[in-house]
């Protein structure tokens, strides 16, 4: 009967090292289609813990009958403190937390630097800046922008942001992070247990696979840039629970990590160059950053769009235009772009008629492995 004992510990800890392992970046894992497997044994976590510990309950009384009694006592400890690290040392939940305390200042009072780099949202007249530096520890904010909500979030292995209106069937959803699919984190929503990924919005499995939430529009650039075209923005403040969590020099935005999940390789078109992805419709295209800060404008069009990429001075804010007709042919200085005698500044205003603005394009700055794997006929630039 010991046999049981020993099999449902053995079962329990192998249970346990897989759940964790196939929904977090262990070697291997995020190169293999583990999802439906990650997503059974979580959903089935119970059944398969009652069965294991029924069989080392059956087992129990034969296993410390028999000498030495001192080895399922030993067995039995290695065991429960795997099971405890998987569980709480190793969830992504429980390694990544979201912000205890949400605080919001206006530039008069705000204390983070403003080279540091953000993800922007504006809406209704209400804007609103959320530092990177931040981010790559909270992985999401969930907040109100202009009296919506939002749900800001980041993948610092992907290295890309997106803002979410997280109202599902009519219903204001709730998130938590689970893990990752393909370096890509995945949010877990409280009313149905599905799984939705960052960097697309999808729900991927569970009861609501195939819905997919709303995007809000967004920017990421320096907080000086974004004052400048907001100046009443308020900007979110550090968590006076997470300091030691954050990255106060902001070596990741700049692209000095030096973690293998979170590095960036300088060169172009390798795993870990940095591309700005943009998406028309059904048809995705991906401009290399380094031609980006060599040339600071990118005349170009997605399909039948004709759009313009143009790059700040302080090379790290970037924005994405419709142009008004293909012949249209940017040119950059400073940080005003013009053609055929109208100026621009980075939100697109016209500065003579403020009134008159070009059509923004949502775009993301991001890792190449990350926007081929999930924009798989993606295009790339000449």
């Amino acid at each position: 009967m010991k046999l049981f004992f020993y099999t449902g510990l053995a079962a329990l800890v192998v249970f346990e090292v897989l759940k964790v392992y196939f929904i977090m970046p262990f070697p291997g894992s995020q190169g293999i289609n583990s999802l439906d497997w990650a997503y059974f044994l979580h959903t089935h976590r119970w059944y398969f813990r009652t069965g294991c510990l029924l069989a080392i309950g059956t087992g129990a009384r034969a296993a410390f009958d028999f000498r030495p009694r001192w080895r399922p006592v030993v067995v039995s400890l290695l065991a429960a403190g795997v099971v405890w690290f998987f569980n709480f040392q190793m969830m992504a939940d429980h390694m990544f937390l979201p912000p205890r305390q949400l605080v919001f200042k206006a530039r008069a009072d705000n204390a983070v630097d403003e080279s540091s780099v953000v993800v922007g949202v504006e809406y209704q007249g209400e804007a609103r800046a959320y530092p990177i530096r931040y981010l790559v520890y909270h992985h999401q904010v969930q907040d109100t922008v202009g009296g919506r909500p939002v749900l800001v979030t980041y993948c610092s292995v992907c290295r890309t942001g997106r803002v979410f209106l997280p109202t599902v069937a009519g219903h204001q959803e709730k998130f938590r992070l689970v893990g990752m699919d393909h370096f890509n984190a995945m949010f877990e929503d409280a009313t149905t247990g599905s799984w939705w990924r960052q960097a697309t919005g999808e729900a991927v499995t569970g009861p609501r696979a195939g819905l997919v939430l709303p995007e809000a529009a967004s920017r990421q650039l320096t907080l000086g840039q974004w004052f400048r075209l907001h100046p009443a923005s308020l900007v979110m403040q550090p968590d006076g629970t997470a300091l030691k969590e954050y990255d106060p020099e902001g070596k990741y935005e700049r692209g000095k990590s030096k973690g293998e999940l979170t590095r960036t390789d300088r060169g172009s078109w390798r795993d870990k160059s940095w591309v700005v992805g943009v998406q028309v419709g059904t048809l995705a295209k991906a401009y290399d950053w380094n031609r980006l800060k060599a040339e600071r404008v990118i005349n170009d069009r997605i399909g039948d769009l004709p759009i313009v990429l143009v790059l700040a001075a302080d090379q790290e804010s970037f924005a994405v235009f419709e142009r008004h007709a293909d012949g249209e042919r940017f040119t950059i200085k400073d940080d005003v772009f013009s053609a055929d005698g109208r100026s621009y500044n980075l939100a697109g205003k016209n500065l003579a008629a403020p009134d008159q603005q070009l059509r923004p394009v949502q775009a993301y700055q991001e890792f190449w492995h990350s926007w081929r794997t999930f924009h798989p006929g993606t295009q790339r630039d000449s």
